[in-house]
C-alpha cells in the first residue's frame, strides 16, 4: 500500500504475540453497547495493535488480492484505517494512517490542535477528543469501483459495517467501550485530513476507551 515514506513509521506488535483474554462471543454480542464515557487508563499498544488486526488485519497475501479479518465484496478491501490517537500508551498523541499489510502505523499529522479539529469535525461529539483512540474508516471508491461499477458505493457502507462491528466485539476482550459516529460534517473531516470527497472520503468513525465505574453512558 502506497504511503509519503518521508514520514515517520510505527511498528506494532505482531498480532499473533500478542495475548488476549479469552472472552465469549455470545457475551459479547449480548453485551454490545454504545458506550460515550470513558475512564482515563491509556489503552497499550499491544491492544491497539489487537483492535487493528481485529477490523482490518491481513491474514493472507495473494497475487491481486488479501484476505482480512472482515469480509468485503471480491477482496477489494476499500477501506482505509485512520486512526485519532489521544491516549494510547508508547504512541504520541495525532492522526496516524494503518498500514495493514505492513502492519506499522505512519504519522500524518502531530498538530496539538488535530483533536479538537476531529470534534469539531464531528458535531462538537466531546467525547471524541476524552476516547483513547477515534477510529476514521475511509473510502477508496475506485478500489471498488473499478470492479463493480456504482454499485460498489453500496459495498463501501457494508465494508464499513462489518469493520466497525468488529470493532465493538474485539474491544470487549479488553474491557473497553466504543461508539460508532455517523454524524460528522463530511466536508470538515475530509478537508482535515486531505481528501477531495469523491474519489476518497470519510465513511465512518468510532471511539474507543477504557470503561469505568458506572458512569458508562449507553444507548
Amino acid at each position: 500500500m502506497e504511503y509519503d515514506a518521508s514520514r515517520q513509521v510505527r511498528d506494532l506488535p505482531a498480532p499473533e504475540n500478542i495475548k488476549i483474554r479469552s472472552f465469549d462471543l455470545r457475551n459479547a454480542i449480548e453485551g454490545r453497547r454504545s458506550i460515550r464515557t470513558y475512564s482515563k487508563e491509556p489503552l497499550t499498544i499491544e491492544e491497539l495493535s489487537y483492535l487493528l488486526w481485529v477490523t482490518q488485519g491481513v491474514v493472507q497475501v495473494t497475487p491481486g488480492a488479501t484476505f482480512r479479518n472482515v469480509p468485503s465484496a471480491g477482496a477489494r478491501h476499500a477501506l482505509e484505517t485512520y486512526l485519532l490517537i489521544n491516549n494510547v500508551r508508547d504512541v504520541p498523541e495525532g492522526i496516524y494512517r494503518f498500514l495493514p499489510i505492513e502492519h506499522k502505523l505512519v504519522e500524518i499529522n502531530k498538530d496539538p490542535e488535530v483533536a479538537d479539529r476531529v470534534t469539531q469535525g464531528c458535531l462538537g461529539q466531546d467525547f471524541i477528543r476524552k476516547s483513547a483512540v477515534t477510529f476514521i474508516w475511509v473510502a477508496d471508491a475506485y478500489r471498488m469501483k473499478y470492479r463493480y461499477g456504482e454499485r460498489g458505493y453500496r459495498y463501501l457502507h457494508l465494508d464499513a459495517g462489518h469493520a466497525c462491528q468488529n470493532l465493538y466485539l474485539g474491544a470487549g476482550s479488553l474491557d473497553c467501550g466504543v461508539c460508532a459516529i455517523a454524524a460528522f460534517s463530511d466536508d470538515d473531516m475530509n478537508e482535515l485530513l486531505g481528501f477531495d470527497g469523491v474519489e476518497r472520503f470519510v465513511m465512518y468513525v468510532a471511539t474507543v476507551g477504557k470503561k469505568y465505574g458506572s458512569g458508562q453512558i449507553i444507548k
